[in-house]
């Protein structure tokens, strides 16, 4: 990557749905650049248009009109093997809902990636990989218990486990705490937290709760499909949950 170009940048972005003679407008050209390594985390209700925007960060849907760089890489400009090259290489996806296979155990479901990736791994490769990323989120030793024997909290460590499994650069979550209590989302944003700060990976985390957007350094706030404020977070939560304030400029403003 260049140096001093962002990561992600987008230029007066649009997404119109048409629902039958209403034509929704879920983002109005919005402008956005996030730095590499940066946590941002983006809030706003239902309707806002923040999924949206994550569906096209993820490369999963596209712009109506406007422009969205990755890299430094104009999109809308790849071809559809190297959209899903991104997708498998450089982008890791977290969901609300998990999207475990039931069936399978914990180690399984993270080697998922590498079964269907556009290059062949061994099993061997594959287990040493899985089970690397199961620790990396505190899960080693719970590799062999299928979706049913975790707690939702566990269940969610099993689906960033696998969001890390290809070392991406780039994670994106999509309201990752939705179906956790309190606690368990306290254990999952320092998980977050802790890939921003030893990984130097940059986090796109969608959020309805205000709590849950603290954990970043930096929050963007969207409403009717556009951005009202866009700030660096200098009182951010800690792995307790706690606030804490920042003495010190954030490195993603240096």
């Amino acid at each position: 990557m260049t140096p001093n170009v962002p990561v992600i940048s987008i230029k007066k972005l649009t997404k119109t749905y048409q629902m039958g003679d209403v034509a929704v407008h879920a983002l109005r050209s919005v402008s956005l650049d996030i730095q590499a390594g940066e946590f941002v985390t983006v809030v706003g209700p239902s309707g806002s248009g923040k999924s949206t925007l994550m569906h096209i960060l993820g490369c999963l849907d596209q712009p109506t009109s406007g422009q969205y760089f990755l890299d430094g890489k104009d999109v809308s400009r790849l071809s559809d093997d190297e959209v899903s090259t991104v997708r498998n290489k450089k982008i890791g996806f977290v969901f609300q809902g998990f999207n475990l296979l039931t069936r399978t155990s914990a180690l399984e479901n993270v080697e998922l990636p590498l079964l269907y990736g556009p290059d062949p791994v061994s099993a061997t490769e594959r287990r040493a990989r899985a089970m690397a990323a199961l620790e990396a989120v505190g899960l080693g030793s719970r590799y062999e218990h299928h979706p049913n024997q975790l707690s939702g909290g566990q269940q969610q460590r099993v689906a960033i486990a696998r969001a890390l499994l290809n070392n991406p650069s780039i994670l994106l979550a999509d309201e990752p705490t939705g179906n956790l209590d309190s606690r368990t989302s306290v254990e999952v944003m320092d998980i977050f937290q802790s890939l921003k700060k030893e990984r130097g990976i940059t986090i796109v985390l969608i959020t309805h709760e205000p709590d849950v957007a603290a954990y970043g350094s930096r929050i963007i706030s969207f409403r009717d499909g556009v951005i009202t404020s866009d700030e660096l977070n200098t009182r951010r939560r800690t792995a307790r949950g706690e606030l804490a304030e920042l003495p010190e400029p954030l490195e993603e403003s240096a």
